[in-house]
């Protein structure tokens, strides 16, 4: 009959972590915690990622009937979750299938999203809306001869001929680029530079949600020492390379595309401070943009190498300064902070692994200047050379991407167009039809569903970790554990 008495005794030690999912967010939340536990009232990347992953997936397995198959797979187990005999499973394969059902939902609709943007569907394109190119206009205006066809087996549509392109295709790819014999130098030049645009949004997101930690942490000063600094040194360079990539594809048209100047030398020259005389400006006063956007992304260095350690320093100095107690007054305040019946306002009184040594509660003896300054060194070094490689990193969706269309096209012809070819009577094509379409299925579920779909899934986990998490995501939390006096069966 005796109630529990519990003494809530305040510390200023860091809280643990409890996020609370669903089960439809406790997969994309599993992601995230597997890099690492967020700090307590920490960012948490989880929502943003239910986005971004499967996008940035669907990027690298582009293709309808692919995603298709993928969504449907997730639909039958979302739709199967409350069975007793499916819970039960007890095969550690359908397990983690299972666990991610709603990832790999998410994850197939969106490919096939992004298959209608490339106009696959199992390596073919599909005629949704008509052809942006006329072969007609382009015959009548050639005067191509009965001799010249008969030599020519591949013909050349010219767009700077009037009528021969009609305008753009309403939604995705033109369906007439298949037939190209230049397919792929066409894709190869768009999907690299859509990574590029997509790998510096996705970053400089990032360092946009970091502003969120410093106003919560009470952290002002690195609104002004780092956040600022890190996004005009990112889109100063590779913000620009983004403007660049958008402003040639407006401006340069297919009459100037042959000698249509190349952003990679600009780029090049940009950090050289030079001008190659046979590579034109895109606009006019290019140099000086480029002069001063280099110039103020260098400046940023020596504010983030030494803003933050700077201030801490003086920061300390002040407090030892002004904050000297007697010895009595501490005792004092301790028994107040002991006899305290609420922790709210000690709720920040924790500070961050970077700036434990100056937080308000440590001792003097206890802030060392020199580990301040070598981590902010570390940061300023990992972030400076990670906006290089971070970017390039994520043209593993360029090449993740075609490797996946090349497979699926060297698949189709290597199986299914040989079966097509084999029989031309009904009876033989029907007998001939059935192992070769069998193969087709096998090889597609095992090699370009499992296999291409893992490698996917793990080059998206890494844009995720390292590329975009570590831009304002620390990890270094730790999860609630609650007290029960339930016993653990493991």
């Amino acid at each position: 009959g005796v109630s529990a008495v519990a003494h809530r005794i305040p510390c200023q030690d860091m809280p643990p972590t409890l996020i609370r999912t669903n089960r439809f967010t406790s997969s994309f939340q599993g992601i995230v915690d597997a890099y690492g536990v967020g700090r307590y009232r920490e960012v948490n990347p989880a929502p943003y990622t239910i986005i971004t992953f499967p996008f940035l997936f669907a990027v690298m397995f582009g293709d309808v009937g692919h995603g298709l198959l993928m969504f449907l797979f997730a639909l039958a187990m979302v739709l199967t979750e409350n069975r007793p005999a499916v819970k039960a499973a007890q095969n550690e394969i359908w397990q983690t299938f299972f666990g991610g059902r709603y990832l790999l939902l998410l994850m197939g609709l969106f490919s096939v999203y992004t298959g209608f943007i490339y106009n696959e569907c199992f390596s073919r394109a599909t005629t949704i809306f008509p052809s942006g190119w006329s072969v007609a206009a382009m015959a009548n205006q050639s005067g191509w001869s009965d001799e010249y066809l008969s030599q020519h087996s591949m013909l050349t549509l010219n767009p700077n001929i009037t009528g021969v392109f009609l305008g753009p295709y309403p939604f995705g790819i033109d369906p007439i680029w298949s037939l190209a014999t230049n397919h792929l130098s066409f894709l190869n030049s768009f999907k690299m530079k859509m990574s590029v645009i997509l790998g510096v949004t996705h970053m400089a997101f990032g360092v946009f949600l970091s502003i969120f930690n410093h106003v919560h942490f009470g952290q002002a000063h690195r609104l002004l020492l780092e956040t600022l600094p890190e996004l005009i040194f990112l889109l100063g360079l590779f913000g620009y390379l983004v403007f660049l990539i958008v402003y040639k594809w407006v401006n340069v048209s297919a009459a100037s595309a042959s000698s249509a100047p190349s952003i990679l030398i600009h780029f090049i020259n940009m950090f050289l401070f030079s001008q190659n005389p046979t590579n034109h400006l895109l606009f006019h006063g290019q140099e000086v943009v480029q002069y001063v956007l280099v110039v103020l992304a260098l400046a940023t260095v020596p504010i983030l190498l030494l803003g933050t350690p700077l201030y801490l320093v003086r920061q300390h100095r002040h407090r030892r300064n002004t904050q000297r107690r007697p010895a009595g007054q501490q005792d004092e305040d301790t028994d107040k902070l002991l006899a305290s019946p609420d922790a709210s306002t000690l709720e920040n009184s924790w500070s961050p692994d970077e700036e434990k040594a100056g937080s308000p509660g440590d001792e003097e003896t206890e802030f060392v200047p020199s580990e301040i300054f070598m981590h902010q060194a570390i940061h300023t070094i990992e972030f400076c050379l990670g906006c290089i490689s971070n970017t390039a990193s994520y043209l593993r969706l360029w090449a993740l991407s075609l490797a996946h269309a090349q497979l699926s096209e060297v698949l189709w012809a290597m199986v299914m167009r040989i079966g097509l070819g084999m029989g031309r009577e009904i009876g033989v094509a029907a007998v001939v039809l059935v192992p070769v379409f069998a193969a087709f299925a096998v090889l597609t579920v095992a090699i370009l569903l499992v296999m291409e779909g893992l490698s996917a899934f793990l080059h998206a986990l890494r844009l995720h970790w390292v590329e975009f998490q570590n831009k304002f995501y620390s990890g270094t939390g730790y999860k609630l554990s609650p007290f029960t006096f339930t016993v653990d069966s493991d």
